[in-house]
């Protein structure tokens, strides 16, 4: 039997494309207790891919990004505590800080999971990192701390706000609080009303109606709100969301996946749940107080009883393997700067031109083979 090689997309430095070469294979040392290798079938796309690839973040390069993978297990270390849970030849998908562009990755065994009877790698590997950032800040003592979802979960007559419900960590939150027993109120543009619809959200609003923060602050106080959390919408996201916080009668919890620059400029009433700079928790700790709600809990048994859809639905590249990942990138950029079009164009470049008119939110990916 050959030696496994392993090979990865290398970011030599910001604002260039990334480039396939070789790269070392993590051994036992690297796996240690907690850690698996895991060959990669499927990697997906996420907006931080092409941020990450464009800025300068002050990263040492050269570094290999990406996240979301799933694959087969191809290595644990014998009595480790991995080894738990692990056996080789595993199906599983979860996500990794980065690193992530390789033919094999080392995960962590609390930030991954077993793929529930043949659903195809595209599949799940959709939800890792996205379903972690939701469950992290709904969840999380630090942030709306609500009651963690189950199947089965009472109704509590209470409800969560989700600021950018089509967006991918959007998509998983809304489900998520469904879960935990809340009614999920969303808002995003009028042509995802459906999709966010179909998620299970009680009531979608536009969040480009002028008159957005007085329609979403009176459903709101229809009865009790346990939290909003900003989903997607970087600094105007934030401060649109924030805005419906301060037009509410209740005082509301508020918590957003991206970081406020100053909370002086949060409105006084607004409980915002929000780390101070220098204080986030370092990866992996930050996911691990929530994987109850994730990989080590309700959404593995979820995935496996049908009660939790993959969303946004994966949309395969053409291009195979690490070389296809640039490609995805590529697009990733395109959706992010042009919104819905932006979908639409993605849609009919990998569907060989299509001319689709209407289109619900993707999350890009590259299948091995």
């Amino acid at each position: 039997m050959a030696a496994r090689t392993n090979r990865a997309l290398w970011q030599d430095t910001f604002g260039v494309p990334g480039v396939v070469r070789e790269s070392p294979l993590p051994t036992n040392d690297d796996l240690g207790d907690h850690k698996v290798l895991v060959k990669v079938h499927a990697w997906a796309i996420n907006p931080c891919d092409y941020m990450l690839q464009d800025r300068n973040m002050g990263s040492s390069y050269p570094v290999i990004l990406g996240c979301d993978v799933a694959g087969t297990v191809e290595a644990v270390v014998p009595g480790s505590t991995a080894a738990s849970q692990f056996r080789v030849g595993d199906r599983v998908f979860g996500f990794t800080a980065n690193s992530g562009f390789q033919d094999y990755v080392a995960l962590e065994d609390k930030l991954m999971t077993k793929i529930p009877g043949d659903m195809a790698y595209r599949e799940p590997v959709v939800l890792g990192l996205c379903s972690a950032t939701a469950a992290m800040f709904l969840f999380g003592e630090d942030y709306l701390h609500l009651d963690y979802p189950k199947l089965g979960a009472r109704k509590k007559g209470k409800s969560v706000l989700i600021w950018g419900g089509s967006s991918a960590v959007g998509s998983n939150a809304i489900q998520l609080v469904i879960a935990a027993g809340y009614d999920a109120i969303a808002t995003c543009s009028k042509n995802n009303f459906d999709y966010v619809k179909g998620l299970g959200a009680v009531q979608v609003f536009d969040y480009k109606d002028p008159n957005v923060t007085e329609k979403v602050a009176a459903e709101l106080d229809k009865g009790e709100c346990a939290g909003i959390f900003m989903a997607a919408g970087l600094k105007n996201g934030n401060v649109a969301a924030w805005k419906v916080a301060a037009a509410s009668k209740q005082t509301l919890k508020f918590a957003s996946s991206n970081f406020i620059d100053n909370l002086d400029d949060v409105p006084k009433g607004v409980d915002v749940k929000q780390l101070s700079p220098g204080s986030f928790k370092p990866f992996p700790d930050c996911w691990f107080e929530t994987t109850l709600v994730t990989f080590g809990g309700y959404l593995s048994e979820a995935l496996a009883k049908g009660a939790f859809k993959v969303a946004p639905p994966p949309l395969v590249v053409n291009r195979i393997g690490l070389e296809g990942i640039q490609e995805a990138i590529d697009l990733q950029r395109v959706i992010a700067e042009k919104g819905h079009e932006g979908i639409k164009e993605a849609v009919n470049r990998v569907k060989g031109g299509m001319k689709e008119d209407k289109v619900s939110p993707v999350k890009l990916v590259v299948e091995r083979s």
